[in-house]
């Protein structure tokens, strides 16, 4: 009697895992706390965090302000007395730097006075220890929100600059002109130049920049001139 062998199973090969594509998720904006007293930094962040907000705690505004990069951060929450440098001097120093993050003063000796000036200064806004969570939350919002804001408009103004700084002189100088509303025949005997001159700068100009006609041709010389990328060139 002849006997048979099982045939070996086949093993199912498991679906190879894709790698997940797109762009990652954006990281939630860091919020720089400094306070010389750590406590405070911890119960600071700890209330951050539980809203999401990821922070960094620092109790040494000089070591702060000699490290700060505010590409990484969207707040500072900023005591206003310090040992070695105090709460607005290092809101000064910032603003010297060209630095304009939106800063939260904190401080257990506020006054009406102190407060205005934190004001003035361009603080959001000026917090009196002891605060109610739900208070600093939204201040901290606000100033991240209004972090955004300033970054998109530097985007803005970055990428005009760009499309702007691509044009020649006589490209800029004749995009001026149709700007300011001239034909290519006024802008030619203007300029000593033939209308076909004109034209091929113009449509020149506009490739450059981006653009299909001369109505978003002068929209962006108008931008340009509003940004204060165009100076002195009025015609």
């Amino acid at each position: 009697m002849k006997t048979t062998k099982p045939k070996p199973r086949r093993r199912l090969a498991r679906p190879s895992r894709r790698p997940r594509t797109g762009s990652p998720r954006p990281q939630p904006p860091l919020v720089a706390i400094v306070d010389d007293n750590p406590d405070v930094c911890t119960v600071i962040a700890s209330t951050l965090k539980s809203v999401g907000l990821p922070t960094a705690s620092f109790t040494n505004p000089v070591a702060f302000v000699d490290t700060f990069d505010p590409a990484t951060c969207a707040c500072i929450v900023l005591d206003v007395r310090m040992p070695h440098l105090s709460g607005f001097e290092v809101q000064q120093t910032l603003i010297h730097r060209g630095i304009d993050t939106p800063v939260v003063f904190v401080s257990g000796h506020g006054d009406i006075p102190m407060a205005l000036a934190a004001i003035r200064a361009g603080a959001v806004t000026f917090l009196e220890k002891p605060w109610r969570d739900q208070v600093l939350i939204d201040a901290v919002n606000e100033a991240v929100a209004l972090n955004n804001e300033r970054r998109a408009a530097r985007s803005v103004h970055d990428a005009l600059r760009t499309r702007l700084s691509g044009l020649t002189r006589r490209e800029r100088e004749i995009a001026i002109e149709v700007a300011a509303g001239r034909s290519a025949a006024e802008i030619g005997r203007r300029l000593g130049l033939s209308r076909r001159t004109v034209e091929m700068h113009r449509l020149r100009a506009m490739r450059r920049l981006g653009v299909h006609s001369s109505t978003e041709l002068t929209r962006v010389i108008v931008e340009g001139r509003t940004a204060g990328l165009i100076q002195g060139e009025q015609t």
